[in-house]
């Protein structure tokens, strides 16, 4: 036997150790960082993007692939959307993705657009679902079924997902329009596809498309939240450093759309009641400097109410809403506008008016004011987006799509040192009378072309970028019942009866989100109001008495703050969403409106013309209808009460009732505090300069109406199942409810939450959901909730089902609804189900405690109800000690056969012979 040197052999096995760890730490590199985002690149090619923000409680996993319905081929229209939908069918490793979506208590989605997919799940913020995200992203990137099986059942539902768009004139009439502005450029195609290649896909087309671009060079993974950074880049390093990219690279060659060279027009014929006319102009990619000129343009035409085009076409009452956008694209986009004009004004009005205002830039330039203005708006949005991680790990795909995350940072710079010079020279450049499309084609001699350049030198602009100073991570909030408990300051004002709660934490980017409550009154105060209260709390944004609506809007940009009102009958809520430095100023401001408003009739007669306007558009439409009808059908309070549900006619009586009078006379009699009011702040706030200034504002603001709760008691549904017919629409909706006694002091709650996540909750793992689209493949949206009262002496609770589909699958809904149904009062529960869900509601309230406005709603109901949050820890310990013995003895006992619900379903059913409508919409 041969002689063995040991101190030989310890000496290599070192050296292949550190060279091993060599080789691992060369696997993930850091390539750049801006502003609390850092980017590592793997050796594949895969992009990092890592943010970490203690203050969340969450963590957002967000996988980006470049590859969108820009990519399609010929017979390939909608296949990245397909896609999307069939990487949730599941992985060897993953079988049952929206059952583990489910028992995690995550918020998840795909999304698909023009240059990207991406895909995303919010959680609570733990190690083992941080690995379990990761591990599922990576599993799926490479080793999705993609199976025969799972497309025959999909292609349908994302059929009905497109016939679902088709109820909409507007959105048909938009994907009209820009079909017909790119001759050839995959930007003219809807995503969501052609219906012929939709159901005609072959399977392994899909396959060769999912081998193509799934792959880690063609990623970019983002995490953000709360995490460690080393532990995470261990675990990215171990999920994604092992997949391998196909052997043939991935080239972009790109369409090159040739300049327009004269006017498009379009016209659509539907049924419909809402008069629409639209612009479309062609624009540059997102990485061009222009872009963020005519997002400045943008928003200076169609902001409200500042807009120009907002004050030619709804300040003069030629339009009831104008919206715009312009999506951020790797190569050269478009401008959309839409005007909505309602039937009993002309069409042709509004059009000259809108082409008038747009064609008379080059003598009516922007001026400074405007731009400064706009720049405020648009940079305030930038700011809530950043200081919101959840929301900006999504966010940053269409920068990334686009090109490069760092575009959204360099795109705000631009924003920001932005000239009226700048954007008057892109307005004459590209918002010209040839370069759009609304209608004819009109020959010209001297035509007028505009090309539009790819943006080049894209690396160099982003390579030594280093942005601004971050928001930085904010405190690790522990979102335990215990610690919100001991975190929470609450008690009442000595000088006026409103009760507060407030807990004060290190938010990133030093957030704050208040919400002030008052209550006042009985239901003998309301009786015979109709809409006034709501429109009165409406207006309290539109003007104070040294203020108008654009003073205000302008404040609050410069703020980057937002004050949001909403009110019924005996409630009135302020909603803030601020910062730390501007949290003063704009509770200032909120109380201005709120003692000192100016209802001024203009405004009124604005909401009135938008809110009727509304009503117009949605005549036809089956949701709409069937919601209403539902209600109808379950009326239990006479023509006058506040609860009385109303007819569309009577919602036109009653917005036409409301008057400038009405509005002051209710203000008057009901605004104030009485002895029922709550105060709520979270985030990076001073509890007693709080206290003080509500002391000192609101201690003379009283009003003598003492508030009582209107009673809305339980009572029995009316068992029907009725029949709206709505024609040319071709997506149908169904729509069931059974109400039940009960609430959330009984001790069958715990039981019910679980019962109703499995009946109709969970991501597309559902018994509903399950049934209708994964295994009878006809409706996009399918699922039902339980809705327990919180009051203890109502005790209004309800069961809901619902689902869209094609008209033709009518009768296949309703077989789906009765069966589930029937086998889910016969049958039960499973244990694995039971597992599944209780796993999913506590992660998803751990997820909702994290976010600060829904803590916010937690708190205020637990000052309403003289509640805190031992409450729900009961709660939760009953439902984590659940059987399912529990959970069936609830379902049979609340739960009843389908004949017994109230069920309206609405959809164009002629050519469904098998279904009788009992009503139609003309």
């Amino acid at each position: 036997m041969k002689k063995i040197n040991y101190r030989l052999k310890i000496s290599l096995c070192f050296i292949l150790l550190v060279s091993f760890s060599v080789a691992i730490e060369a696997q993930i590199k850091k390539t750049a960082s801006v502003e609390g985002i850092t980017e590592y690149k793997l050796n594949n090619g895969m992009k990092v993007l890592l943010f970490p923000d203690n203050s969340a409680q969450t963590i957002t996993v967000n996988i980006t692939y470049m590859v969108g319905s820009r990519h399609e081929g010929y017979g390939e229209k909608g296949m990245a959307h397909l896609l999307e939908h069939m990487v949730f069918k599941g992985t060897p490793n993953h079988p049952d993705i929206p059952k583990e979506l489910t028992e995690r208590g995550s918020r998840p989605n795909g999304t698909t657009w023009y240059d990207r997919t991406n895909y995303y799940e919010t959680f609570n913020a733990t190690d083992e679902n941080l690995d379990w995200a990761l591990d599922l992203e990576a599993d799926r990137m490479v080793n999705s079924y993609i199976a025969k099986k799972d497309l025959e059942s999909e292609f349908s539902v994302v059929r009905n997902e497109f016939e679902s768009g088709e109820n909409s004139p507007t959105g048909v009439l938009m994907k009209n329009v820009i079909s017909a502005a790119f001759l050839w450029h995959n930007y003219g195609q809807s995503t969501i596809g052609n219906r012929s290649d939709i159901e005609r896909v072959p399977i392994e087309n899909l396959q060769a498309f999912y081998k193509k671009y799934y792959r880690p060079d063609n990623a970019v993974l983002m995490v953000t939240g709360k995490f460690d950074t080393d532990k995470t880049l261990a675990l990215i390093e171990k999920k994604f450093a092992g997949i391998k990219n196909p052997v043939t690279p991935l080239r972009d060659v790109p369409t090159i759309e040739p300049a327009q060279d004269g006017e498009k027009r379009v016209n659509l014929s539907r049924v419909g009641d809402l008069q629409v006319v639209s612009a479309l102009y062609h624009t540059p990619a997102g990485s061009h400097e222009d872009y963020a000129t005519l997002a400045v343009a943008e928003e200076v035409l169609t902001n409200q109410p500042s807009g120009r085009l907002y004050k030619a076409l709804v300040d003069g009452k030629k339009a009831s809403t104008i919206w715009s956008f312009s999506p951020f694209t790797k190569e050269p986009s478009f401008l959309y506008i839409n005007v909505d004009v309602p039937s009993d004004k002309s069409l042709a009005e509004a059009e000259t008016t809108l082409l008038s205002v747009l064609d008379g830039l080059k003598d009516k330039p922007i001026t400074e004011e405007e731009v400064k203005r706009a720049k405020a708006n648009l940079l305030k949005q930038i700011d809530q987006i950043s200081r919101n991680s959840a929301y900006l790990g999504t966010y940053m795909s269409e920068f990334i799509g686009a090109g490069d995350w760092r575009l959204a940072f360099i795109t705000r710079d631009r924003i920001e040192s932005m000239t009226a010079e700048k954007v008057n020279a892109a307005a004459q450049r590209y918002l010209i009378h040839t370069n759009r499309t609304v209608g004819n084609f009109n020959p010209t001699k001297t035509p007028i072309r505009v090309e539009i350049e790819h943006t080049n030198g894209l690396e160099d602009l982003v390579k030594n970028y280093k942005g601004k100073e971050g928001y930085g991570a904010g405190e690790a909030f522990d979102v335990s019942y215990e610690n919100i408990q001991n975190r929470l300051d609450s008690g009442t004002l000595n000088k006026t009866p409103i009760e507060y709660g407030f807990i004060k934490k290190n938010n990133r980017g030093k957030a704050v989100t208040l919400s002030f409550t008052f209550r006042n009154g009985n239901v003998n105060d309301f009786m015979n109001k109709g809409k006034v209260a709501s429109y009165t709390a409406r207006m309290l944004n539109k003007g104070t008495q040294s203020k108008s609506r654009q003073d205000i809007e302008d404040k609050l940009s410069a703020l980057k703050s937002s004050i949001r009102f909403g009110g019924s009958n005996g409630r009135t809520t302020a909603s803030i969403s601020t910062t730390q430095e501007s949290l003063m100023e704009t509770l200032a401001l909120m109380t201005e409106m709120l003692k000192n408003p100016k209802f001024d009739q203009q405004e009124l007669d604005k909401l009135k013309t938008q809110e009727l306007a509304g009503i117009e558009q949605n005549k036809t439409e089956p949701q709409f209808l069937a919601s209403k009808r539902l209600g109808l059908l379950n009326q239990n309070y006479k023509k006058g009460h506040p609860l009385y549900r109303t007819t569309i006619e009577e919602d036109i009586e009653a917005i036409n009732a409301v008057t400038i009078n009405a509005i002051q006379d209710y203000y008057n009699e009901f605004y104030g505090i009485s002895d029922n009011a709550t105060l709520i702040a979270i985030g990076n706030i001073d509890e007693q300069a709080l206290k003080d200034y509500f002391e000192k504002e609101f201690s003379n603001f009283k009003s003598n109406k003492a508030y009582k709760p209107i009673s809305d008691k339980y009572i029995a549904n009316n068992p029907a199942n009725e029949k709206i017919k709505t024609p040319d629409k071709k997506n149908a909706i169904s729509i069931g409810v059974l109400a039940f006694e009960g609430s959330q002091v009984d001790k069958d709650y715990a039981a019910l939450q679980i019962a109703g996540s499995i009946f109709g909750g969970g991501f597309l793992n559902s018994r509903i959901a399950s049934r209708l689209r994964q295994k009878d493949g006809i409706s996009y949206g399918a699922g039902g909730r339980v809705s327990v009262d919180g009051d203890e002496k109502d005790k209004k609770s309800s069961v809901m089902v619902y689902a869209i589909y094609a008209p033709e699958n009518a009768s296949k809904v309703q077989k789906g609804f009765s069966e589930e149904i029937e086998r889910f009062i016969a049958d039960g529960i499973t244990e694995d189900e039971l597992k599944v869900a209780i796993t999913s509601w506590v992660q998803g309230q751990n997820v909702s405690r994290a976010k600060d406005n829904e803590l916010s709603s937690t708190i205020n109901n637990n000052l309403y109800f003289d509640r805190d949050m031992m409450f729900h820890k009961a709660i939760e310990d009953r439902v984590t000690s659940l059987t399912v013995e529990d959970v069936n003895k609830v379902i049979k006992k609340y739960f009843k056969t389908f004949d017994k619900w109230t069920v309206v379903n609405a959809g164009d059913f002629e050519k469904s012979p098998e279904i009788k409508s009992d009503k139609k919409v003309d």
